[in-house]
């Protein structure tokens, strides 16, 4: 066929382009223009509308200023350490004991799973009643006998992010498990055998050969863990409202307590920006060891 027969670049696969449109509008229009207007007003005092009055960094200066805000720093930093190594770990040996073709494992598998069905609204409500010290764990096992138990974290200011993470342990890590089994059951059961005719310890093949094989499968998962540590917001809501005072706040409930309460957009779209930042200081790094390496390579 000679060169003017050919069909133009630009028109080749012509209906996969036409329909990957709406696509990248959306990511265009919804995400790349509603990141670039959020950082923009950031720097501006509007309050219930926005509005382009610029006044500088003001806004950052009064969120690092503000108690509230480095409180739920802080919970967030605590509560994203809990659910990363904890889910991490615990997911894993749950997949580990899963691969050793038990007996029911479906069973198992389906019930290590299911918290991860039910909403962070629902789940913040069951650990709310369970955490109760009037009717929930506490109350039971003083029932039994205990009368000095006490299991009351999520009306315990010093303690109280813990109790939440441990809502957030119970949902999330069935689906760490089901990811980390999918990543077991695609090691080549030829490394097994070796491994067991080289005389290897079970935890030294799972430590030195089986988990730097399955690190897609990590990366994906700390990308997923992540994501939900970033955005938790209807979990404190549903367990303590931030409380007790501001003892549970977290960046995404003080956003949104800003914007649509206090009616201080400038100030939320502030603290939207800097959750951005956060996240861009992790991802970074990440793809350019991830990407940039592999390249050079």
């Amino acid at each position: 066929m000679s060169s003017s027969q050919r069909p133009n670049q630009l028109f080749r696969n012509l209906n996969a382009k036409v329909a990957s449109i709406p696509m990248i509008l959306t990511a265009l229009v919804v995400f790349v223009g509603g990141t670039a207007w959020t950082v923009l007003y950031s720097f501006t005092n509007s309050k219930l509308l926005p509005r382009l009055t610029f006044v500088g960094l003001d806004q950052y200066h009064r969120l690092w200023a503000t108690p509230r805000w480095l409180v739920s720093i802080e919970n967030l930093l605590i509560y994203g350490v809990i659910s990363l190594v904890f889910s991490l770990v615990i997911g894993f040996i749950l997949a580990a004991l899963l691969d050793q073709k038990i007996r029911f494992e479906d069973t198992f598998r389906t019930i290590f799973l299911y918290p991860f069905a039910l909403s962070f609204i629902v789940t913040g409500l069951v650990w709310q009643w369970l955490l109760n010290p009037d009717f929930g764990i506490q109350r039971v096992v003083r029932d039994l006998g205990w009368t000095s138990f006490s299991f009351d974290p999520l009306y315990n200011s010093s303690i109280v992010i813990y109790g939440i993470s441990i809502a957030a342990l119970w949902q999330g890590t069935g689906l760490v498990m089901c990811l980390m089994l999918a990543g077991l059951r695609g090691i080549d059961e030829d490394i097994w055998k070796a491994a067991r005719v080289d005389g290897i310890p079970m935890w030294k093949t799972y430590l030195f050969i089986v988990i730097p094989m399955m690190r897609p499968v990590f990366i994906t998962t700390l990308v997923i863990i992540a994501a939900g540590i970033v955005k938790v917001y209807d979990l404190v809501v549903a367990q303590t409202s931030g409380g007790p005072g501001i003892a549970s706040e977290v960046p995404a409930k003080y956003v949104y307590d800003y914007m649509f309460f206090a009616q201080n957009l400038g100030q939320g779209f502030a603290a939207s920006t800097m959750m951005l930042l956060s996240v861009v200081i992790v991802i970074v790094p990440w793809a350019y060891l991830e990407f940039g390496g592999r390249k050079r390579g």
